[in-house]
């Protein structure tokens, strides 16, 4: 393992598994996966009268910088609506360097994988599949 690319902020989250498992009845849901590494996220949802995220749940099979994206996007993602999402994507892009700007917590803790160009991917699968439910 990588020291400096699995850093103790990028385990942390995802050890703490926000939003790990399946919603009883989801009104939305999606699956997208990378066919370079192997990683698949399903993202459901929960959806209030006016479009925002009420509940989230994903189910990740993938390597630690997918799990930990997952559980960071989660921990932010209720009350969002799709705009709102799109803006924490920017964030997330930012940190590990597909945009300019300095990212903002939870997703400045993905900095390390700018260096690491094949595993962007890893961070923004989850965003993918989120964008996928709610449209």
């Amino acid at each position: 393992m990588n020291d400096q690319l699995y850093q103790e902020r990028i385990v942390a989250l995802a050890k703490a598994k926000t939003g790990a498992g399946k919603l009883a009845a989801p009104t939305r849901a999606a699956r997208k996966d990378n066919p370079l590494c192997g990683d698949r996220v399903t993202i459901e949802l929960k959806l209030d009268g006016q479009g925002k995220i009420a509940e989230i749940a994903h189910q990740v099979r993938g390597c630690l910088l997918c799990q930990a994206s997952a559980s960071a996007l989660a921990s932010v993602a209720v009350g969002r609506d799709a705009k709102g999402i799109a803006e924490i994507r920017h964030d997330a892009e930012r940190a590990v360097g597909r945009e300019a700007g300095e990212a903002h917590e939870p997703f400045a803790a993905f900095a390390p994988v700018r260096d690491h160009k094949s595993r962007q991917e890893c961070v923004l699968l989850p965003f993918e599949a989120l964008k996928d439910a709610l449209s």
